[in-house]
């Protein structure tokens, strides 16, 4: 990558350099032409303006005086042609000293390239014709034509080949161009590193994270670059999140373990009884295996029932359900368990038909039992069941007097198998049922919401908001 990311700053560098050098030769070109054009003009008129006085203080041909002028100073100012001719009124050219014979114009040049048309109107052309750069002055002066001397129209046609200042500017370009790509490559190589090497350091740490190091992290980057200081951040969050996860995997597997191991132990010490002929009451015996075996198939339900929640293949079948009769459905099931521990249960439920929410009437008795078996672990005398319109949606809500739940233990109380350190509860239910009250609620679209005190008194409310 480091590489690559060279080879593209550099490669923009050159295109760069390449583009202004191809535009600054274009515009160099072009100024050259422009200065060489304007420079033939001054000359051309500097020519004719002597040519006219020579005429006026001489006798002699002015026109073969302005020949021998044009070509000692051929060599000396890089004229790359000359020439002297005469202009008849329908724009023909010829030359005076033999007006029988052709024109002859520099080379490069075409009767029309001068436009006749506008040097009888007694103006200066000027401009290209291939690589020649030309100028044509007209003027007036008297020649002899045949003898007789002659008002005649005439002019100086000047060439010349632009210098090639483009040339020696290719040259210094190559020049400089050669130095700004060595700099460029110096600093493509140093910003190269300093960018790709905060990507390699995350690449090197997600590998360790993916090979099971969950106390890899990137390093903090030396740069002030916003975004791969984001991106460290968002890696280190990453390896942060992934870590808990695990440390809950493993205390998940370690509370199955438990809760699994303490109705096996007490089967087996049982059974063995039994089997030895050591227990003097069977039924007994017979009562407590019941009890302990229905509280494993309680706990691998609900494992089965969290697993598919959170994998999404939980079928739910919402509709229009009474919350009224589904709450004093569920919280009559617990009655003999309440009396059983000691504890009053009560319900506030709404008549049938006035409290109605969308929801799946089986999960809904589920959650209400999860909520109430998880109130019957904590409460020291009793636990109270309502249900309530808000303008949100129909509210039931759990309420048990037990100790309550401290500030640090409210966001896990839905967590798997989460038991309060600082409370511990009656071995009522499999250690799930929040859990699967959050899950539920959230399928069906609702909520769930625990309300504590903290642990000096109180009680707690689990308050489940429904879709209506």
């Amino acid at each position: 990558m480091r590489r690559r990311l060279t080879w593209a700053m550099v490669l923009m560098v050159v295109g760069a350099l390449v583009l202004s050098a191809v535009v600054t030769l274009i515009f160099t070109a072009i100024d050259t032409r422009e200065q060489t054009r304007h420079e033939l003009v001054r000359e051309a008129q500097g020519l004719a303006l002597a040519v006219q006085q020579e005429a006026a203080s001489n006798t002699r041909d002015p026109a073969a005086s302005l020949r021998q002028i044009l070509l000692a100073l051929k060599s000396p100012l890089h004229y790359e042609g000359v020439a002297v001719l005469a202009v008849q009124p329908n724009g023909a050219l010829f030359d005076p000293a033999n007006p029988r014979q052709k024109a002859a114009l520099p080379s490069g040049l075409q009767p029309a390239t001068v436009e006749p048309r506008a040097l009888l109107r007694n103006e200066t052309v000027s401009g290209t014709s291939g690589a020649i750069v030309f100028a044509a002055v007209p003027y007036r002066a008297e020649v002899n034509v045949g003898g007789t001397p002659r008002n005649l129209l005439q002019v100086v046609v000047l060439t010349r080949r632009p210098p090639i200042g483009a040339a020696r500017a290719a040259l210094w370009l190559l020049a400089s161009a050669a130095a700004i790509i060595a700099v460029a490559v110096m600093v493509a190589r140093r910003l190269g590193r300093r960018f790709v090497r905060p990507l390699e350091a995350a690449q090197g740490v997600t590998r360790r994270i993916a090979a099971g190091d969950m106390d890899a992290r990137v390093p903090e980057p030396d740069s002030a670059d916003p975004e791969l200081v984001e991106m460290v951040h968002s890696i280190n969050s990453m390896a942060e999140s992934l870590a808990r996860a695990r440390g809950a995997e493993r205390q998940f597997l370690l509370s199955v373990s438990h809760e699994l191991r303490t109705p096996l132990t007490s089967i087996r010490g049982y059974a063995e009884a039994l089997c030895d002929g050591a227990m003097p009451d069977p039924a007994r015996a017979g009562t407590v295996i019941a009890r302990e075996s229905r509280r494993l198939e309680r706990l691998v339900q609900d494992l089965l029932d969290l697993s598919k929640l959170e994998a999404g293949r939980f079928s739910l079948a919402p509709g229009p359900v009474d919350v009224g009769d589904a709450v004093s459905a569920a919280a009559a099931g617990f009655v003999p368990m309440a009396a059983e521990l000691g504890l009053a249960l009560s319900v506030e439920a709404a008549p049938s038909g006035t409290l109605i929410a969308t929801a799946d009437p089986d999960r809904l008795v589920q959650v209400v039992a999860n909520l109430v078996e998880n109130a019957l672990k904590y409460a020291r005398s009793r636990v109270h069941v309502a249900t309530f319109a808000d303008p949100s949606g129909p509210v039931i809500s759990v309420d048990d007097d037990g100790p309550g739940i401290s500030h640090d233990d409210l966001p896990h109380v839905f967590d798997r198998l989460w038991r309060s350190s600082h409370q511990p509860g009656r071995q009522v239910g499999s250690g799930l049922g929040l859990a699967i009250v959050a899950e539920l609620t959230e399928a069906m679209g609702g909520s769930v919401q625990a309300v504590s005190p903290g642990p000096e008194g109180g009680g707690t409310r689990m308050v489940v908001r429904l879709h209506p």
